[in-house]
């Protein structure tokens, strides 16, 4: 496995032809300076950019028309005089420059229109090239002169990798040699596949080709979970997720999680900037850095942040006196943060693993995450392939379909004594019937939408004991066999749904005064199964109700088995992380408020030309106090300290859990348990 540095910058530098002097300000000692006061100890360089131009000598490129020197070279050499690494960025799936000297390389959509980041060729913005055309061996041609050129660099990483529906020449005619139909829709997706898997192969193979153990990373923003069979050309991943940027503050935890089971070292990718990639002088605040950061090591990352280098080379000593601030409390933590293992409850059978064919990021999946964050619950996401046994509770969000071979999994995992969730249609197979055991009569989906539960008091939240509403409509199940089956809450029918024939007030009609008979929640054994999608529910909607029956629910299933208790805000996160070699477990404790800023404006274009939103913020980091945690571990323990700080703090066991308190921790805090 290819080991990853923790502080890491990626240094954009796409660069337009009509901009002149390009690296005329480059200066080695500044350079150093800027990296060095930044605490970072690798940055990626740019060999070729979106625009298309080499920054390095080339003779199967072209350089840059207004750059006079060797840049790749200048800021390499500068680099490995004070020991920081160099991976080196490639563009492969745009380039402007190349895509405007061969139109016939461009991806055609099936409409006829040439695909690019733009929906008129008099928008500015960057063309996409099929990787079935000939394009991809002049792209191997490119890397192939780069890794000859720095055999010794630190890795290759190769951007904009994707392949949508394209009928250009090549395509069309690989279609038909290979037996597929052009007009049909499903054809055109497995002709996507094969010229993705092409690009993968062929690109691969020219990273390697002076070094067999050149790094490799291939970047599409997202690391899709369940595909496993391309990760053979990835030494490590890379997880792009810019919180200001589209992603969200809770994209990379869940990504995070998934990539931890997987055997591939990974790093964190933010951004420096306020909003997005590509934005000059734009400066996240500090704090916001600082907990990202933290976040990326409490996650079991290594840590990356997008930055974008001045035309005039010149780097921004703003920027990495904000990034030397986050990447400081880095260097001091990373003793604890090496080679650990996340220790989890609840196993998150992905949706978006399980169904490839759906979107990429499921709501379904991150309700489920933000749900089990917020409540601090130890968890992976995992995928079918993934070992079950591990977890005490294996939990499928909403709409996970089951098929022979998953259900006779889930059914071992069972009878081994592990637990089961279930919500919605998941543990449904794609035909639309039940095929786990719920210990309930399934009578069909409900016709209404909304309708409205009373659960139990154990499930209902602490201050609604009233028929709560629920969005989307429920399973119709009813427990006619209590020997198999604990009804947990029963569902009221509203009057009616909304219609021009009949509705009532602003929204929905109210509930009747009576159950409707059916139940809202069954517990039968080791398997809890919820009538509604409450995971798509709180994604949707955040509401707080609707959380907390969802947890309370898992709780009960849990029971004893459950290892941890803290009482973090809802806005806290913890994980924790075995770290075998040194003997020790370290509880990662994290929290700071968001708060969401901005509105419509007219902008410029760009990335953000659709992005008239409000922006998630990180400003002020408020400490906590009293942070109370019970903690149910396989080892005994004889120390706990506060780290970096060296502090020991006491202890007390209570059976088999030991319970502590933190006095006061703000960002990220953490606690080291030494058996």
């Amino acid at each position: 496995m290819h080991e990853l540095r923790f502080r890491q910058i990626h240094l954009d530098f796409h660069t337009s032809p009509a901009i002149a002097e390009i690296g005329s300000r480059f200066d080695k000692k500044q350079w150093q300076t800027a990296l060095q006061d930044g605490h970072v100890d690798s940055v990626t360089c740019f060999g070729v950019c979106h625009h298309g131009w080499n920054y390095n000598d080339t003779t199967v490129g072209e350089r840059h028309p207004h750059l006079d020197f060797d840049l790749l070279r200048a800021q390499y050499d500068a680099c490995k005089e004070i020991d920081v690494n160099v991976p080196i960025y490639i563009t492969a799936g745009v380039s402007n420059r190349v895509a405007e000297a061969h139109p016939e390389w461009r991806e055609i959509a099936p409409n006829g229109s040439y695909a690019a980041w733009t929906s008129s060729t008099l928008d500015a913005g960057f063309k996409s090239l099929c990787f079935n055309s000939p394009y991809t061996d002049y792209l191997c041609e490119l890397i192939h002169e780069i890794v000859e050129q720095y055999p010794a660099c630190d890795g290759i990483f190769l951007d904009i990798i994707s392949q949508a529906q394209c009928c250009c020449v090549f395509c069309m005619r690989s279609m038909v040699d290979g037996g597929l139909d052009p007009t049909d829709e499903a054809d055109r997706t497995e002709m996507s596949r094969r010229s993705l898997e092409r690009y993968y192969r062929m690109a691969t193979e020219a990273c390697r080709s002076t070094n067999p153990d050149m790094p490799v990373f291939h970047n599409s923003g997202h690391i899709t979970r369940g595909k496993r069979d391309l990760l053979k050309y990835f030494s490590h991943l890379e997880l792009e997720s810019l919180p200001t940027g589209g992603w969200g503050y809770d994209h990379f935890p869940v990504s995070a999680k998934y990539c931890h089971r997987l055997e591939h070292d990974f790093m964190g990718m933010t951004g420096k900037f306020h909003t997005t990639w590509g934005e000059f002088g734009g400066y996240k605040h500090p704090n916001a850095l600082r907990y990202e950061c933290a976040a990326m090591l409490a996650f079991g990352s290594k840590c990356s942040i997008g930055d974008q280098l001045h035309p005039c080379g010149e780097m921004d000593m703003s920027t990495y006196g904000i990034i030397g601030a986050a990447y400081a409390e880095v260097e001091a933590k990373e003793p604890f943060c090496i080679n650990t293992d996340n220790i989890a409850d609840v196993a998150l059978l992905s949706a978006s693993a399980v169904d490839p064919t759906g979107p990429r990021m499921d709501t379904a999946d991150d309700g489920a995450a933000r749900i089990l964050l917020e409540g601090h619950v130890l968890f992976d996401v995992i995928d079918t392939d993934m070992p079950f046994d591990r977890y005490r509770v294996l939990l499928l969000p909403d709409d996970v379909r089951v098929d022979d071979e998953l259900i006779a999994k889930i059914n071992a995992f069972l009878a081994g004594g592990g637990k089961l969730f279930l919500s919605g249609k998941s543990g449904w197979t794609r035909d639309d019937q039940p095929a786990c055991d719920i210990g309930a009569m399934w009578e069909g989906e409900s016709p209404y939408q909304p309708d409205f539960i009373q659960p139990i008091p154990e499930l209902a939240p602490d201050f609604a004991a009233d028929p709560i509403v629920m969005y989307l409509p429920s399973q119709r199940i009813r427990v006619t066999d209590t020997t198999r089956g604990t009804s947990l809450g029963k569902i009221y029918d509203p009057y009616f749904n909304r219609s021009w024939e009949h509705f009532c007030s602003h929204q929905h009609a109210p509930p009747k005064p009576n159950p409707s008979g059916y139940d809202c929640a069954v517990l039968n054994g080791n398997t809890m199964y919820l009538a509604h999608p409450v995971f798509t529910h709180y994604r949707a909607t955040g509401a707080v109700a609707h959380r907390d029956y969802a947890l309370k629910a898992l709780r009960m299933l849990l029971g004893d088995d459950e290892r941890l208790s803290v009482n973090l805000p809802s806005t806290g996160r913890v994980t924790l992380m075995d770290q075998p070699a040194e003997n020790r477990y370290v509880l990662h404790l994290l929290h700071a408020n968001t708060i969401t800023r901005g509105g419509p404006m007219e902008l410029s274009g760009g990335n953000l030309s659709r992005a008239t939103q409000s922006v998630e913020v990180i400003e002020d980091i408020v400490p906590l106090h009293d942070t109370r945690v019970a903690l149910q571990l396989d080892s005994p323990i004889t120390k706990v300290t506060i780290e970096p700080q060296g502090t020991e703090i006491p202890f007390e066991m209570d059976g088999d859990r030991i319970r502590l308190t933190v006095d006061s921790f703000a960002c990220h805090q953490m606690v080291v348990l030494w058996r």
